[in-house]
């Protein structure tokens, strides 16, 4: 989703926001509309791609990429490692179990060391997770099969309520390894409470236009079209009535000032200057810690849900993110 016609010249540009929500709409009906038909509908994964071996050269990819679409969970093992001939069969299965709603990624850390390095790991096994292109330690140890299950379940609940990563399809007669596709969501009846929220923003009530959207996440929290539009609105509401030429002096004056920096990447977004209003807040997150990181990390999320997740921007500043991060 590309916010290139959103302008912040005196006015917000409504109109805009109402275009690219009717146009995700109606690209999730047609695929919708084929699944069901049959006609072209993008084959699910192999059960067998549901557990991936991964080196350093593939992770980015087969990771970083990956985690936009559905968690990624790693498992740090070695051939040498007792406990990690218990922990690994068992993640293998839970993976196959719990049908695409994760990935698992296993890294051999005798061959791949500097990833080792990275996550900071100090002994094996150890078992982290990548969810759009944050990672997180879950635990260390071959722990046991109900906590490892409960964990999981947090996981995929934090992927599906705030980034909405509803898992792969996972079809039993796939062979190989194909590229995931990402679960389609069955429609709920919100039909009413999105049009309310679109006549909000076309008479410029942008905070009834956020609760609108709201409204529909507290019963739907992985509604793709209402998390989309909620940010939208967010970002209008946020960048009315701000001095673009203020905000942008304050920003230059004080490259320290998080806030400052915050102000001046929505107006970036909101000029269409994609990649600006994403470098901007990596660089904040890279030069600053605490709470000040913190805030710069969440609003680049919060900006990466107005892009659109399946742009390609959003892609490659994920994964800048993370090599900050981590």
């Amino acid at each position: 989703m590309q916010p290139r016609n959103m302008s912040m010249s005196g006015v917000v540009d409504l109109a805009a926001v109402k275009a690219a929500q009717e146009a995700k709409a109606k690209a999730e009906q047609a695929r919708a509309e084929a699944a069901r038909q049959g006609g072209g509908a993008p084959a699910g994964v192999s059960p067998a791609s549901l557990v991936i071996d991964v080196d350093e050269a593939g992770f980015e990819h087969e990771v970083l990429q990956r985690s936009a679409e559905v968690p990624v969970v790693i498992d740090f093992w070695a051939e040498w490692c007792e406990p990690c001939k218990q922990l690994s069969p068992l993640l293998e299965r839970l993976a196959q179990e719990y049908n695409g709603r994760f990935l698992l990624a296993k890294i051999d850390v005798d061959a791949n060391q500097m990833l080792m390095q990275q996550f900071g790991v100090q002994g094996i096994p150890a078992v982290f997770a990548v969810v759009a292109g944050q990672a997180l330690p879950l635990f260390q140890g071959a722990a046991p099969e109900a906590q490892i299950r409960q964990t999981l379940d947090q996981l995929i609940q934090v992927g599906e309520e705030r980034f909405g990563l509803t898992g792969l399809v996972v079809d039993p007669d796939a062979q190989g390894q194909q590229a995931p596709v990402a679960a389609e969501v069955p429609a709920g009846p919100y039909d009413a409470l999105l049009e309310a929220a679109v006549r909000a923003l076309d008479a410029g009530d942008l905070a009834g236009a956020v609760q609108a959207y709201k409204n529909v996440l507290s019963d739907d929290p992985g509604n793709t079209e209402a998390k989309l539009g909620l940010a939208q609105a967010e970002l209008l509401q946020r960048v009315q009535g701000l001095d673009p030429q203020q905000v942008r002096k304050d920003a230059a004056d004080r490259p320290a000032d998080v806030a400052a920096q915050i102000a001046a990447a929505d107006l970036d977004l909101v000029g269409g200057h994609v990649e600006d209003a994403f470098g901007r807040l990596i660089d904040a997150v890279k030069r600053t810690a605490g709470d000040d990181r913190d805030a710069a990390r969440v609003r680049l999320l919060e900006l990466f849900d107005v892009v659109g997740s399946d742009d390609p921007r959003v892609t490659a500043a994920r994964t800048a993110l993370a090599r900050v991060l981590f």
